[in-house]
């Protein structure tokens, strides 16, 4: 049986080929390479399938082939396989990615927005196993979301489902998803880092410096990682932005709760790293926030795959190409 899958992963700075095979519960990645990604759209791809064919030849795995997924950033069409001017990927505007692969491996070739395939990465060998309603929450360098309805991944009408990011949360805060005060600005790593630069900035000038940034040259140097080390130390600031981001945080869940009664949300890279400042505090905001019949059935995890998801994501994609 053919049950061998290719995971093609196209960022802004590095494209990757992953090959898996999938096993009854579970997927190993059997090879990976990754390059830089070249300016020109039409070399990118040649790269890619050039990369490709090397390993499948390596592991002589050319006639078990069963799909192919492509992971890419918004906005896409996954219908028309085209990538529509991603902000990370100059010149890409309406590029067939899916038609090259087919035309070439004549298997299915299916793609999707990287916070889709994470989803269904966290879905399938995940932290949202066995669950029929779940929601995916990227909180890394932004604030996405990938949605598991009825069984299935939901994209909505041009696959702009689950711009959780863009929701106003207050009508001033940190610029997120090019909005102030979105979920993204206070939710994100960017997002944490401006916040904390902000609050960083008047402890400075009040002379009561913080741990993470000493003087006014340093603001430049805040990252969220850099804020949530000072937190776990005990520094007041850093807790402060820390309080902030989870009762923003709790906020947006519990809107989630109340629109779309998942049963679980997964919640990726910050969420699981700064857990323990984080979930006291978006446990309490949730129970004072969602309806307590949709609460009490849904539960707030970390994502499982951690570094791996990467890897995962597009192989998800093929295997939802199939399924």
């Amino acid at each position: 049986m053919n049950n061998v899958l290719v995971g093609i992963d196209i960022g802004g700075t590095k494209c990757a080929v992953s090959i898996g095979k999938t096993t009854e519960t579970a997927i190993d990645v059997l090879a990976k390479e990754q390059f830089p990604t070249p300016a020109s759209p039409t070399l990118a791809i040649q790269t890619l399938i050039t990369t490709l064919d090397h390993l499948l030849d390596t592991l002589d795995l050319s006639a078990s082939l069963c799909a192919i997924g492509i992971s890419c950033g918004s906005p896409l069409s996954s219908k028309k396989g085209l990538i529509l001017s991603p902000p990370n990927l100059p010149h890409w505007d309406n590029i067939d990615i899916v038609g090259p692969f087919k035309e070439k491996y004549h298997v299915p070739v299916g793609l999707q927005n990287d916070a889709n395939a994470c989803a269904l990465a966290e879905w399938k060998w995940g932290a949202g196993r066995g669950c029929s309603n779940m929601i995916f929450l990227t909180f890394g360098t932004g604030m996405g979301a990938g949605l598991i309805l009825d069984g299935k991944l939901y994209t909505g009408i041009n696959d702009m489902a689950g711009e959780v990011g863009h929701i106003r949360m207050e009508e001033d805060g940190p610029i997120g998803y090019g909005k102030r005060g979105s979920f993204e600005g206070f939710c994100s790593g960017g997002g944490i880092a401006r916040l904390a630069r902000h609050l960083a900035e008047q402890a400075i000038k009040e002379g009561n410096p913080p741990e993470f940034c000493t003087s006014l040259d340093d603001l430049g140097t805040i990252t969220a990682k850099s804020v949530g080390l000072s937190a776990q130390k005990g520094d007041l600031l850093a807790r402060r932005v820390y309080d902030i981001v989870g009762h923003q945080l709790g906020k947006g869940l519990a809107l989630l709760i109340d629109l779309l009664n998942p049963e679980r949300i997964v919640i990726g890279s910050i969420y699981g790293r700064q857990l323990e400042l984080l979930e006291p505090i978006v446990k309490v905001e949730i129970e004072k926030e969602a309806l307590p019949i949709s609460r009490k059935a849904c539960e707030i995890v970390p994502a499982e795959l951690g570094e791996s998801v990467g890897d995962l994501a597009s192989l998800s994609v093929a295997i939802n190409t199939v399924e």
